[in-house]
Parts: C-alpha cells; structure tokens; sequence
C-alpha cells in the first residue's frame, strides 16, 4: 500500500496541563468529531505520555510527538504514516515561539495570560493541517506584527481611549 504525499501533516495540536485538562487545543481534520471524543483522546494521551521520557508515541493509529516543560505538555499529532521529525518540527518551533514570547517563562499561568499570543502563534505555524513555518523567529516576528495593528473593533474601551487622547492632544498643539 503505498500513500499518496500530502500538505496536509497535522492533525491536531494539544497543549495539556500537568492533570491532563485541556488548555489549547486545535484539530484540523475530524478523526474526533465530537468535543467529548477530543477529550476522551486527550485523557488517553496524557495517561500514556506524562510519566515517560521519550518523545514519540504511536497512539491510536496516530503518531503523536510530545514535549513537557514545567506544568505544561505540548503535543502535534500526524498520522501514522507521517514523518515524525516534521512534527517535531512543528512542536519546536511551537515551543521556542513560546519560549520567547513568555521570556523563556513556559507554564501554565504565564501562558494563560498571553492566550491571544498563543493562537497567532499556532497560526503561523500551522494552517489547515499544513505546515507553513517552522522558524520560531519569524513566527515571533509575525506575531509580534500582527498583534500591533489590532483593528478598531477588537480594541477595548481603554484603548480606543487613549487613542483619542492622543489624537487630540496632537491636533491641539499643532
């Protein structure tokens, strides 16, 4: 049986905490349907993995890369068929991104309070299942980027704010 190539290399990434509930997770194809399903998989992937040192498991059909830090256990999930150092790949490059952003601070509060970071990042990383980048500098760049034009809608009260302080500010000393 040979497998046709494809973009599409992700299936899912998991960011669990250290009793195995879900903080992120994102599934690009629908190998779990239901929430319930997601969860389910999720508890079984957290029993199999956090008492282990490896970085790879085979988990249900699925090849399922894995790495801990602190509190937190980040996990990319690829079929079984796929190239396990591409989904490392990805898992580096997610965790360094992170690394960064939260000032080499990765655990679970300081990455609930930069949640909004975290959704751009994976973003960045990954789309649809298919890779886009695997440079965690760039990913922190775009990211960067990409949360200063924030458009006038998602601003809150205080920014919106400011901003007319400022702009009045400025016309009132020209």
């Amino acid at each position: 049986m040979s497998v046709e190539p494809s973009l599409y290399t992700v299936k899912a990434i998991l960011i669990l905490d250290n009793d195995g509930d879900r903080l992120f997770a994102k599934y690009y194809d629908d190998t779990y349907p239901s929430v319930k399903e997601q969860k389910a998989f999720e508890k079984n992937i957290f029993n199999k993995t956090h008492r282990t040192d490896s970085e790879i498991a085979l988990l249900e059909g699925l090849t399922v890369v894995y790495k801990s830090s602190i509190d937190l256990y980040f996990y990319v999930i690829g079929s079984s068929y796929e190239n396990e150092l591409m989904l490392m790949a990805v898992l580096n490059c997610l965790f360094d991104s992170l690394s960064q952003m939260l000032r080499k601070n990765v655990e679970k509060r300081a990455l609930l309070e930069n949640m909004e970071g975290l959704f751009l990042a994976v973003d960045e990383i990954v789309d649809g299942g298919v890779i886009l980048e695997s440079d965690p500098q760039q990913v922190v760049h775009r990211v960067a980027l990409r949360g200063e034009d924030v458009p006038l809608t998602e601003q809150t009260v205080s920014q919106v704010l400011q901003s007319a302080k400022e702009q009045i500010k400025w016309s009132l000393l020209r």
